[in-house]
């Protein structure tokens, strides 16, 4: 049981994905309760190109195996670097982290509303790896920045969905991801990697 109730009226929404294995799960919790998900991927923050390249296959990949429509968002990987000047040196889970989500659900709030959808969610929101607070603060302040959306915040890791997802990920034998994203992130991975050794 997930636990937030589906918002009223809702039979098509927009899902912003991270990536193929974390929106699996999400996806056909969806369509076995009456929802229709357009999948939005818009991760600027991925680098380098050739990671961002193939999480978006993948994710495609997975759509188009269950006929579900998706759209690619730009890659500007520029502009997100400048819209998180100034906190490269943050920690995980940081003040960087919630600029970033910030970024990537507005533009999701901003295809809701070009799509004449109301309703936005995001698998960001699945990862244990991130903190929900800073997910549901992006997420209200672009349905704020954007009128007539509304942002489903939803805690996608409840109900069973972080097993679903992981027997998923083996089936459909998607590529799995061992960072966030980003290249600071990256090099936390690699900097608690290099302390290990």
């Amino acid at each position: 049981m997930l636990n937030i109730p589906i918002p009223e009226n809702t039979h098509e929404l927009l899902l912003h994905a991270c990536c193929a294995p974390c929106s699996s799960a999400i996806v056909e919790w969806m369509l076995a309760n009456g929802l229709k998900p357009t999948i939005f991927y818009y991760n600027p923050n991925i680098f380098p190109r050739e990671e961002y390249e193939t999480r978006k296959n993948e994710s495609k990949r997975h759509a188009e195996s269950l006929d579900i429509k998706w759209i690619d968002g730009d890659y500007d990987h520029e502009a997100w670097r400048k819209g998180v000047s100034g906190l490269e040196a943050e920690p995980e889970r940081g003040g960087r982290c919630l600029e970033c989500f910030r970024i990537r659900l507005l533009k999701a709030a901003e295809k809701t509303q070009e799509l004449g959808l109301r309703v936005f969610t995001t698998t960001l929101a699945s990862s244990r790896w991130k903190r929900l607070d800073q997910i549901t603060e992006a997420g209200l302040a672009a349905q704020q920045a954007v009128p007539g959306t509304l942002f489903w915040a939803q805690n996608w890791r409840k109900g069973g969905l972080q097993e679903r997802r992981n027997q998923l990920l083996r089936e459909y034998g998607f590529y799995n991801q061992q960072y966030c994203g980003c290249e600071y992130s990256q090099r936390v991975l690699q900097h608690t990697s290099a302390r290990a050794d």
